[in-house]
């Protein structure tokens, strides 16, 4: 008998061929792209600027450094880099999701951000960088979507310096019973409405509630980083688990 488990893996509840699956996300953030913003607002009402401070203050991104927002999306991460690297600096906005990377540039670009920012259309499992490269790699709300978490931890360890660190900002599992319960009715009822409300898609929003209960929790992903190689890895619950702040170093 043939052994097809590795062949698989899921998108939400379902389970796909891993060679589908890229193309699967990507269809549901082409939907969400142009309303991606606004939803995030709706969806944490407005806590996800919160927890993005977080993860800026904690990487300690200094002058005249680069940084990699991987699956930075409408670019809220890079526009804070954008300032803290200054001029002598360069920070990177990689999304593999163009219709993500378009709004992200427009709206940089509408708010003055132009100098020291590129744009990269890339997959996380496979970085278009050289070794050794970036100071700090943040990637925020995006891991959870990447087929092969794997392999792109192990990609983002080889494209940082050694003394750099990287951050995962994800949605994670609510450390407290009574949040459970109400983050799951609201995710599996509420959320599913907003999106048909706001974006006439309440498909997509309901495979985003489902990729995040499939996503690692707290310990697991901690583990999945010490495996790929970074040292000192620790993690922030924020919100009551709801999301934690992974972090990372390699030496």
């Amino acid at each position: 008998m043939t052994d097809t488990t590795q062949d698989t893996t899921h998108f939400g509840f379902r389970t796909v061929a891993k060679e589908e699956k890229a193309t699967m996300v990507a269809e549901v953030f082409h939907s969400v792209a142009a309303k991606y913003d606004i939803m995030n607002d709706l969806m944490s009402m407005g806590i996800h600027r919160v927890w993005k401070r977080f993860t800026i203050d904690c990487s300690g991104v200094r002058r005249g450094q680069r940084v990699l927002d991987l699956g930075g999306g409408t670019g809220d991460l890079t526009a804070k880099f954008s300032r803290m690297v200054g001029d002598s600096g360069q920070v990177i906005l990689a999304d593999i999701n163009n219709s993500m990377l378009k709004v992200g540039r427009s709206k940089l670009r509408d708010s003055g951000i132009v100098g020291n920012v590129g744009y990269v259309q890339a997959n996380a499992e496979e970085l278009p960088f050289p070794d050794n490269y970036f100071d700090c790699i943040t990637i925020s709300f995006c891991l959870r979507n990447v087929t092969d978490k794997e392999q792109a931890l192990r990609s983002m360890y080889r494209v940082l310096k050694p003394g750099g660190r990287l951050l995962v900002l994800e949605f994670s599992k609510p450390i407290l019973e009574p949040l459970s319960k109400i983050y799951d009715a609201y995710s599996f009822h509420l959320l599913p409405k907003i999106g048909e409300i706001i974006a006439h898609d309440s498909e997509s929003y309901r495979y985003l509630a489902e990729s995040i209960r499939m996503h690692p929790d707290q310990e697991t992903l901690k583990g999945m980083m010490d495996d790929a190689g970074f040292d000192q890895t620790t993690y922030y619950n924020l919100t009551g688990g709801i999301v934690a702040l992974h972090r990372g170093y390699k030496f």
